[in-house]
């Protein structure tokens, strides 16, 4: 694939539009774009020691959390992306795992529920953010489990899915969420798996590729929030891989490397990460496989809590 080349141009480029407008998520840009080396064996690619004296320029001492860059306010959401490209690299050894850990179970709420940050917005993707970050650095400890799983329970829909807080409708990034944090919990059995199997299935649409939400366009991105949850939940046998994998393939600029998010339009990191992954996911050739929970290579995964066994 090309996907090598463009991610490799696009770190080159530091003046591009595509740059100026990821300013305040370039940590999660990062994770993106390293993750998906990793999945094509090219993690070499890049000069390490660089990578991460900038992700740790990123870093706020005082509060334990993450900027999206370097002068940006810390958040759960680029703490977490710092914490999963030092995972990539073997590099947790850089970290205060202490005061981050600290940093993110202090966002927890009398209702079990996260904010984001100090500024208080409450959202499920930051139950699963929180609880993926503090697994990795083996702190999970550092929080009310049971109660984290009971605010999650309570965003369960009738149709199976979950949404953003309580009464949310049921969205595939949500549910992604959701479900992988009542995965890394041990909290599966709270799931109606049929029931939200077959939302989940049901999101392929004609041309093979996975929406959203009903009534949707089919977008790369849910290559992998779907085909993620449907594989926790041992229901991915209900779609169809071969008619998603070529539709994840024909959102490739064969010419300049990179995929976008659905056929002919311009490609992007985040689209390319996530077609990347969706492939992984289906065992694609020449692909590392993925942890659908932890959303990182499964060697690196591996390699976190088998050394923490040892």
């Amino acid at each position: 694939m090309g996907c090598l080349r463009f991610l490799l141009l696009l770190m080159q480029k530091k003046d591009s539009f595509e740059s100026l407008v990821m300013e305040h998520i370039r940590l999660n840009g990062a994770y993106w774009g390293l993750t998906t080396l990793d999945l094509l064996h090219k993690l070499d690619a890049v000069d390490a020691d660089e990578v991460i004296q900038w992700i740790m320029s990123c870093y706020h001492p005082e509060s334990g959390g993450f900027g999206g860059n370097v002068g940006h306010d810390p958040h759960v959401l680029y703490t977490l992306s710092a914490v999963q490209v030092l995972c990539l690299f073997d590099r947790l050894d850089v970290l205060d795992v202490d005061k981050v850990a600290d940093y993110v179970s202090g966002l927890q709420n009398e209702d079990g529920s996260f904010s984001g940050d100090i500024w208080g917005e409450v959202d499920t993707r930051f139950s699963y953010i929180v609880i993926c970050t503090l697994a990795l650095l083996h702190h999970l400890h550092k929080i009310n489990v049971q109660k984290a799983v009971d605010y999650i329970v309570s965003c369960k829909n009738l149709d199976g899915g979950f949404g953003a807080m309580p009464g949310g409708e049921s969205h595939a990034g949500q549910i992604f969420c959701c479900v992988g944090a009542l995965a890394i919990t041990g909290s599966l059995h709270h799931i109606d798996r049929d029931l939200l199997g077959w939302w989940l299935c049901e999101r392929q649409c004609k041309e093979g590729g996975l929406n959203g939400r009903p009534e949707k366009l089919a977008d790369v991105c849910y290559s992998w929030w779907v085909l993620s949850s449907l594989i926790m939940i041992d229901r991915v046998h209900w779609i169809d891989k071969d008619k998603l994998a070529k539709f994840i393939l024909n959102c490739q600029d064969k010419e300049n490397g990179g995929i976008s998010d659905r056929p002919d339009n311009a490609v992007d990191i985040y689209h390319t990460y996530f077609g990347v992954a969706g492939l992984s996911l289906m065992e694609y050739p020449g692909v590392k496989p993925m942890d659908p929970a932890y959303a990182l290579p499964l060697d690196v995964v591996n390699r976190i809590f088998l050394r923490k066994r040892d």
